[in-house]
């Protein structure tokens, strides 16, 4: 089944719940309807659906059908359990984002970076700090390493725009999975300097350590995301298996 097919189905009735063209606690059109509307396969639409029960849009009820349990959340929301750019999550909270990169530059791995970042020693990485803007509000600091041998071509006018975009458009990159911790850590003198907060009022903050891979099974990309505390909400999607 072309991922392509399956993707764009899913994005396209993730966009439709949003917008609430599909309103809340309402029944989606039926499987039948979408195959046609779609033009597929009845499994790619049953995996379009699949996707987005695990990631909280809609819950499928026996004999019924699929009914949109969507709630939009007001503060800024991360979906823990998806891959998805800074530029994306903006979009999808209504917001205008803005990048600002601070460095630009390339580094080899030693021993305590090479722990740090899960690359080997010595290897040969881009490493960028990049700060985000919502709403020309400074809300992010991330900290991203980028195997360089993965990433030709990376520029600083591409790390201002969206690097995802360009890894998955240009160089036609699949971005498989990510490894995700998150912590809650003291604040640095750069994220006071830059994301303006007072440590009077804020000494912590939440911090996202991310290990991606692409469909080569190469870890391409470590970054830490450190998030200003009063604006954030992350979230996911449990599902309890049977016993």
């Amino acid at each position: 089944m072309p991922k392509s097919i399956y993707e764009s189905i899913y994005k396209d009735i993730k966009q439709k719940i949003e917008s609430d063209t599909f309103p809340y606690q309402e029944l989606l059109p039926s499987e039948n309807n979408l195959i046609q509307r779609y033009n597929c396969s009845r499994n790619t639409v049953r995996r379009a659906i699949s996707r987005l029960v695990a990631d909280g849009y809609v819950q499928t009820m026996q004999g019924k059908g699929v009914r949109n349990i969507y709630r939009p959340i007001d503060q800024t929301s991360f979906t823990l359990g998806e891959i998805e750019s800074f530029k994306e999550s903006a979009q999808r909270n209504g917001q205008h984002p803005r990048t600002e990169v601070l460095l630009f530059t390339e580094i080899k791995t030693d021993e305590k970076l090479s722990r740090r970042t899960g690359f080997p020693e010595d290897s040969e990485v881009c490493y960028i700090q990049r700060l985000h803007y919502l709403d020309e509000v400074p809300l992010i600091i991330n900290h991203n390493y980028f195997l360089k041998e993965c990433v030709p071509g990376l520029t600083r006018e591409i790390a201002e725009n969206s690097i995802y975009q360009y890894l998955e458009q240009e160089l036609h990159m699949t971005i498989v999975n990510s490894r995700r911790i998150m912590t809650v850590e003291k604040i640095t003198e750069i994220d006071e300097k830059y994301l303006e907060l007072n440590a009077e009022d804020y000494n912590c903050m939440a911090v996202v350590s991310s290990y991606t891979y692409n469909s080569n099974g190469i870890m391409f990309e470590y970054t830490q995301s450190r998030h200003r505390p009063d604006y954030f909400h992350f979230q996911d999607n449990a599902v309890r298996k049977p016993g």
